[in-house]
């Protein structure tokens, strides 16, 4: 029995079943079961920051697994205090940090934190963007505007009004003094890497600001220098109130953090919140590895690289590139985006085809100047092979 059939009779199927079973992987390369080896350009959905089996992310788990794995809430590690130290530092300005496990449990955080703020002000809704993605449970889901996914899981919490996401005066006739929070993403990832116009972060924080309503930056997929920036906010030259990560930040291993800013950072008393896992030692000496060997100056380069190779070629069924960084979305002519992804592994290439006219990139942030030119080069032809 193949793999692919144990999966499908082992697990629910919300999934589906994967095309490709992976075995193992080296910096932006990995293989299948088959050994067939392809250039990781998913890594992870953002995910794998230094890419696979990169030494130092290997040595500091190993040595952190075989020295204490796990303490719970209940007592104090120094990995956690260190990743909180360094994560502070890079972000600049005072805030307070609460740990989770993943990008879902990090929003539910801020929501929290922000439905905590809202019923001492006497305010009763929440703003998130159309097309949004914050999270699959149920906090995090009332704030995703993605109805295929939404709608079926109603009703939710607490009322949330949905806006066109980049419209400022869409935004600024919705929020009032009665406003919570804004919830959006710096770039909308799962709709298809949609970066906001210029501008549009900077009358967020006006608006925010008049109002009294909580700006969060939900930065799941674009922190982490994913944007060429440590935090895709910074670029924008505002600064929320509520920050959330994950992804990136553990490089494969769990993670999330959610982030309060002056203010924010107080407003849960002793017992509010909480999460057994959170701030795991292991998962701590991981992230502490990625935020040590992240090379924005490396990241910005390939990154141009990568986005100045897509943006010259000619080719019908390549309409444009859009996003951040190392955070694209190839966008096409025609709802294909599924033959382009079969078309790339076949080259041996993984993407990720996330909307019916766009594939996603998220290379690690240590792929290569070679390995970026050796998908550029070979691009036209997959675009050619998934041509209907």
């Amino acid at each position: 029995m193949s793999l692919f059939e144990r999966f499908e009779k082992s697990f629910m199927p919300n999934y589906g079943t994967p095309p490709v079973a992976l075995a193992r992987g080296e910096g932006s390369a990995v293989w299948d079961v088959d050994g067939k080896r392809y250039l990781d350009f998913i890594g992870g959905i953002a995910v794998s920051s230094l890419g696979h089996a990169h030494p130092a992310l290997v040595e500091a788990v190993s040595r952190q697994v075989a020295t204490l794995a796990h303490t719970s809430n209940l007592f104090v590690h120094e990995p956690e205090i260190l990743l909180a130290e360094k994560l502070l530092g890079l972000l600049k300005d005072p805030a307070k940090i609460f740990l989770a496990n993943s990008g879902t449990e990090a929003n539910e955080a801020a929501y929290k934190l922000a439905l905590k703020y809202g019923r001492r002000e006497g305010r009763r809704y929440f703003v998130a963007a159309e097309n949004g993605f914050h999270g699959r449970t149920i906090g995090a889901l009332s704030l995703t505007g993605k109805k295929a996914i939404r709608d079926q899981f109603g009703p939710f919490p607490v009322e949330v009004r949905f806006v066109p996401y980049g419209d400022a005066e869409a935004l600024r006739e919705e929020v009032t003094g009665e406003c919570v929070a804004v919830f959006l993403e710096p770039t909308q990832g799962e709709a298809g890497v949609v970066p906001p116009p210029d501008g549009y972060f900077q009358a967020v924080r006006e608006i925010c600001d008049s109002t009294g309503a909580l700006m969060v930056a939900d930065e799941i997929q674009s922190a982490i220098g994913r944007t060429g920036h440590w935090f895709a906010h910074q670029a924008d030259g505002v600064v929320p109130d509520i920050l959330t990560l994950a992804k990136g930040l553990g490089g494969g291993l769990p993670i999330g953090a959610c982030v309060g800013f002056g203010e924010a950072g107080t407003l849960f008393a002793k017992g509010d919140h909480g999460s057994t896992f959170g701030g795991n030692p292991v998962s701590c000496a991981a992230a502490l590895a990625v935020l040590d060997n992240v090379d924005l100056e490396h990241v910005q380069k390939v990154a141009a690289q990568l986005r100045t190779g897509l943006e010259a070629i000619e080719h019908p069924l390549l309409k444009g590139v859009r996003g951040r960084g190392l955070w694209l979305a190839a966008v096409l002519t025609s709802d294909v985006s599924a033959a382009v992804q079969k078309a790339a592994a076949d080259a041996g290439f993984l993407l990720n085809a996330l909307q019916p006219d766009a594939v996603r990139l998220a290379p690690p942030l240590v792929v290569t100047d070679s390995e970026v030119q050796s998908f550029v080069d070979a691009f036209p032809k997959i675009l050619t092979e998934a041509t209907p």
